[in-house]
């Protein structure tokens, strides 16, 4: 069974993903950092009597999960084909994993192409920062 925490870790080892602390005791999981054009995927409940977790299902995999007990249309993102879990016993962790790597794609797929190629590059002109030796940063000077 998940918990925060371990959920937490789980979605910091995801591609691309960012978190922020939002609309009160929220941790809000994007498909990178909302400044470089990112979309949230996961919002997980920090201090609901409601939920624990709500994130991104698709139209296909949304009517499906809400049929499950513990499961429910999530408030305010149904529309947007969100689920939410009642409970951290609502699924078990490995289908709660793959389900986020699922939320996690399917948000970063609609991102606009543009999007995505900076979001790509930014992680790309990273690696390659650190990897230029001292000599090479003087002489590209």
């Amino acid at each position: 069974m998940m918990d925060a925490e371990s959920l937490r870790a789980f979605l910091l080892t995801l591609p691309h993903v960012a978190e922020t602390m939002q609309w009160g005791d929220n941790l809000v999981f994007w498909t990178a950092n909302k400044s470089q054009g990112g979309k949230m995927f996961a919002v997980l409940v920090l201090d609901s009597p409601r939920a624990v977790l709500s994130f991104a299902a698709g139209p296909e995999r949304f009517a499906e999960l809400i049929e499950r007990e513990g499961i429910f249309p999530a408030p305010y993102l149904a529309r947007a084909h969100w689920v939410a879990l009642e409970r951290w016993d609502a699924l078990p962790a490995a289908e709660l994993k793959s389900l986020l790597r699922d939320a996690r794609d399917l948000v970063y797929a609609k991102l606009p192409a543009r999007t995505r190629s900076r979001i790509e590059g930014s992680t790309t002109q990273r690696k390659s920062a650190k990897k230029k030796s001292p000599a090479r940063r003087q002489r590209s000077r």
